[in-house]
């Protein structure tokens, strides 16, 4: 054995070590990848990767995911020895509250954690995503004279990742468009949390993988060497295809009593760990033991590493001052414009426009993908539909890396984890789209988006019943108000083409968070009430004013979406007192000050109505405990729009009858 192989030897029992240490001070935690992924962690860490632990977000260098999330204190483990700022008194609070080791690897609460994962299967999707980025990123930036961008993307998942919808949702998208800059590690150590795998997986993973146009290798996971000789070929590999490394290892490796077995997956070894440690060469004694010769070598490591990343940045340099115009592009990465700078990109729209907002997503999309060149934009298999194609730019794919335009197939799920992980990388800012009703499929995803603070803006289109003779299977009715329940998650549903250019500008300036609009199927006229410009900012500020009383207030009728039409018909009907509130979106409005809420709904008028083609429960917020809801507490039905609105009281006359019972 070489120095260097004997030094990652004991790296990987002292992280085993750590782990041990960590998850019995907590009383929680899974200890059975840590344990056992160990030697891939010493070869990833200690030799393969191209990072900078002085320079995490370094724009070159390999991304790592731990899809495996459970298995945190192997990541926590290698960034606190590689030299991140990720103290051992970090580690030691693991999983304490306010720490920087919390149960499951969390985007920007740990240096060096690329993704929230825990949720199987997610950190495929996302290093999918990076790997996507990766590919536009060569494509955007990489001259013939200087290479900046060349990294790879590393996932690290385990039996019940694969087993995972979205993972092979994934991994056949990756196949096929031949991302030969991803590589998964497969942790197949044949456990999962219940029982022994065998109890639910029989299938041949090496050759469904080469089946997805993957290349595969078969490695013992204990074995240095064999590690390193895998990782190597498949960074090196110019095959057009990603690289699926199967490392065969034991769970819970170096606790007798439980490795082996699906008592090793979670915290069951815990009570036999100063046992185990002797045979680890690891005192029994002493608790988080990391010896002199090893952090002298991770030390060094560092060094070579810091060294390699100047390096780089000398090119960088070079690249920078014979490309300028590639570099002011690169500087705008993560940066939009501001909504004012964003709504005078588009132009108006006709006062007698008729549209659906779907439509008018279309036009208003144009302008804005040509003001910001680094969107990008995809569909579950329904461009034709959704219509946010970007004309003026090819699909990305095999022969044409730089591409916005991305076919996701009827992927959704994956289509919403991929995006999340290109808003991880930070390069290109993504936007998706399918029908509404499908959010269902995506919703996992776009849970973590919000959790994680992902500027993902997500189209889906066909918002209502309005969908019509598609009836109730593709009609949404609860869909947009379980969006909103989701923290940190926008939702805005215009009511005409003016108030859709205002929800694009409120998504794309948004860059704390992920923004869905909900756009219609059907026609919606243009609503003239109030002037061009108080519409569009009216939607920034979630609510406001759209039609305003000419005497003394004392009817206020609310709506979002398709049914402002029936609100501001109903206040001709029902006379000068009352007003029109438009709520596109619950969550803006919800973060203004009190007295502009107050302004747009006077606390003192209390005769409410609102309106929405939907699960009525959230409206009361606004309309309050003596107003009236008007909306769609069932499924829907098959027939005609026009004719689900009318049959469903989704109509002007329902929101005069019901404003005038209230007097």
């Amino acid at each position: 054995m070489t120095l260097q192989t004997i030094l990652l030897s004991k790296a990987a029992n002292q992280a085993r070590g750590l782990a041990m240490d960590a998850v019995h001070a907590s009383q929680s935690g899974h200890l059975g990848l840590p344990l056992g992924a160990a030697e891939v962690g010493a070869v990833l860490f200690g030799h393969a990767l191209q990072h900078n632990p002085e320079r995490p977000r370094w724009i070159n260098r390999d991304r790592f995911v731990l899809s495996a999330g459970h298995g945190s204190m192997f990541l926590y483990a290698w960034l606190h020895l590689s030299g991140y700022d990720l103290s051992l008194e970090d580690v030691k609070q693991f999983r304490q509250l306010h720490s920087k080791t919390p149960g499951h690897p969390e985007f920007h609460e740990t240096p060096g954690v690329e993704a929230t994962t825990g949720p199987l299967g997610q950190g495929i999707g996302n290093a999918v995503g990076m790997a996507v980025a990766g590919k536009m990123a060569e494509a955007h930036f990489n001259t013939a004279d200087h290479t900046i961008m060349d990294y790879h993307v590393i996932a690290l998942a385990g039996d019940g990742c694969m087993q995972e919808g979205v993972a092979l949702e994934s991994v056949a998208f990756a196949g096929h468009q031949g991302l030969d800059n991803l590589i998964l590690i497969y942790d197949s150590n044949d456990v999962t949390l219940d029982a022994m795998a065998d109890k639910t997986q029989s299938e041949n993973v090496v050759q469904r993988f080469k089946s997805l146009n993957w290349e595969v290798q078969v490695i013992d996971g204990h074995d240095l060497a064999a590690i390193l000789k895998a990782v190597t070929r498949a960074k090196k590999t110019k095959s057009g295809k990603p690289q699926l490394i199967v490392a065969k290892t034991i769970i819970g490796k170096g606790i007798p009593e439980v490795q082996g077995t699906a008592k090793g997956h979670g915290e069951g070894g815990a009570k036999f760990i100063d046992a185990a440690k002797p045979a680890l060469g690891l005192p029994a004694d002493q608790h988080f033991f990391v010896s002199e010769d090893v952090r002298a070598y991770f030390a060094q490591h560092k060094d070579r590493l810091v060294r390699q990343c100047n390096k780089w940045h000398k090119t960088y340099k070079a690249w920078r001052e014979a490309n300028p115009a590639k570099a002011e592009l690169l500087d705008s990465a993560g940066k939009t414009p501001d909504a004012a700078t964003l709504l005078s990109k588009i132009p108006a729209f006709p006062t007698d426009s008729k549209l659906a907002t779907r439509a008018a997503g279309k036009a208003v999309l144009q302008p804005l993908a040509g003001a910001l060149p680094l969107l990008v934009g995809g569909s579950a298999d329904l461009y034709g539909s959704t219509l946010n194609y970007i004309a003026d730019a090819p699909d990305f794919d095999k022969t044409t890396r730089g591409g916005r335009n991305i076919r996701f197939g009827i992927r959704e799920h994956a289509m919403a984890a991929i995006a999340n992980g290109m808003a991880y990388d930070g390069l290109f800012r993504p936007s998706i789209a399918t029908f509404l009703v499908f959010a269902d499929y995506s919703r996992p995803s776009m849970r973590l988006a919000a959790l994680a603070k992902l500027p993902v803006v997500y189209i889906y289109t066909h918002d209502s019943v309005g969908v019509g003779e598609d009836g109730p299977t593709h009609q949404p009715i609860e869909t947009v108000s379980s969006l909103r329940v989701i923290p940190g998650f926008d939702v805005i549903r215009p009511a005409d083409p003016e108030e859709t250019a205002g929800a694009f500008a409120a998504a794309l300036e948004r860059t704390d968070g992920p923004t869905l609009l909900a756009l219609t199927r059907q026609a919606l006229p243009t609503l003239n009430e109030i002037p061009l410009a108080e519409r569009r900012e009216g939607v920034l500020k979630g609510a406001y004013v759209a039609v305003r009383e000419t005497a003394s207030l004392d009817t206020v009728l609310l709506a979002s979406g398709s049914e402002l039409q029936y609100a501001v018909a109903a206040a001709k009907q029902l006379g000068a007192g009352t007003r029109v509130v438009s709520v596109p979106c619950f969550e803006r409005f919800a973060r203004q000050s009190k007295e502009y809420r107050d302004a747009v709904l006077p606390p003192s008028v209390r005769k409410r109505v609102s309106i929405e083609a939907g699960v009525t429960s959230l409206w009361s917020r606004w309309v309050g405990l003596d107003g009236i809801t008007l909306g769609i507490d069932r499924f829907g039905i098959s027939a005609p729009g026009g004719t689900v609105f009318k049959e469903l009281g989704i109509t002007t006359d329902a929101v005069v009858a019901a404003a005038r019972s209230l007097a």
